[in-house]
């Protein structure tokens, strides 16, 4: 009985064994590639689809003052075919934009169905969207069904550095039934390189290092302040680069990026007793505010629509008690 007790265990040893073995040469190690060098493959895929896919332009400006997502349609060129009328080669039609991030020199496209006539969002703001995201052989990977809100922040890089060329939407109807429509919305396409998307990391239904597309709907935004220090998260970016680091956004060298420390320089006294908060309303338009007369160390950060249509402005005044060009909230003296 006892020799049969020992035959079991070491079996199950030897069964646990090969099993973690099979488990562990399954999970397969990604290389983590040169960015600069993959971003030169990456701009290759991109634009060999854009060089080869066209769009119904011809259903978007003024014949389609509110045109939405369901609007567009991107068709892949045959061979020998040339683009239809009332089409355009998606080559012909995007905008290139470049950006550093993470120390390497980055290329990305958009396409811009429709501007939005509302305000654009910084790099660091909350966004209110639609959106789909495909890759470049056209698997879908995601999508919305109804609005959703994120944190730029809290997405690939390439959502913060394309956000900000739109604008959000200029207003909206209450339907009656517990939902809204937008209109004038920002709405368009942003294709990708993968060190703007997941890069090396994968998904269940993105291979590593695969460009991405996204097309957006913009209907709304709000402007964070992470710290809840008064000035906007957006203006913690010292070197304005539109990201935050702990090498270039941290006065006080504390380990606490700017944005998130609501004592920037470390002088004991918080941030938010060191600025001025001012908001200007007495029934102003929109043109009024954001032609306020401003002091030199005063600046307008909000611009808010209220319920009677009238605006609101606020502004931060940045004080300099001992006037050496450093403001009282980064300046440890």
């Amino acid at each position: 009985m006892r020799i049969r007790k020992i035959a079991l265990f070491i079996l199950c040893l030897t069964i646990g064994f090969l099993s973690c073995k099979k488990d562990s040469n399954s999970t397969p190690t990604i290389e983590v590639r040169d960015r600069a060098e993959q971003q030169i493959i990456d701009n290759d895929s991109i634009v060999g689809y854009l060089e080869t896919h066209y769009y119904n332009s011809s259903d978007f400006g003024a014949s389609n003052p509110n045109p939405s997502l369901n609007d567009l349609v991107i068709s892949e060129l045959s061979e020998g075919e040339t683009v239809p009328d009332g089409h355009t080669l998606l080559k012909d039609a995007v905008e290139t934009k470049s950006v550093v991030f993470a120390e390497t020199d980055y290329e990305f496209y958009i396409l811009k169905l429709n501007q939005g006539g509302g305000d654009s969002p910084k790099f660091s703001d909350k966004v209110r969207v639609n959106y789909e995201g495909r890759l470049l052989n056209e698997t879908i990977f995601d999508n919305t069904a109804n609005p959703v809100t994120f944190d730029l922040l809290s997405l690939v890089p390439g959502w913060s550095k394309a956000l900000p060329y739109f604008s959000t939407a200029e207003g909206f109807n209450d339907v009656g039934d517990g939902t809204i429509d937008f209109y004038n919305y920002g709405l368009g396409v942003m294709f990708l390189p993968s060190g703007l998307g997941y890069f090396s990391s994968a998904t269940i239904n993105i291979n590593s290092y695969s460009p991405l597309i996204f097309k957006i709907e913009l209907f709304q935004m709000s402007q964070n302040d992470d710290d809840s220090d008064g000035i906007p998260s957006f203006m913690e970016d010292l070197n304005n680069d539109g990201g935050f680091t702990l090498e270039d956004d941290n006065t006080d060298s504390d380990n606490i990026p700017n944005y998130v420390d609501i004592d920037d320089d470390g002088d004991g006294i918080l941030t938010a007793d060191e600025i001025v908060i001012k908001t200007y309303k007495d029934n102003a338009t929109k043109e009024d505010v954001e032609n306020l007369p401003l002091a030199d160390n005063e600046v307008l950060i909000k611009i808010k629509k209220e319920s009677d249509g009238t605006y609101t402005g606020t502004t931060i005044t940045f004080t300099d008690t001992d006037g050496d060009g450093i403001p009282d909230y980064l300046d440890k003296e």
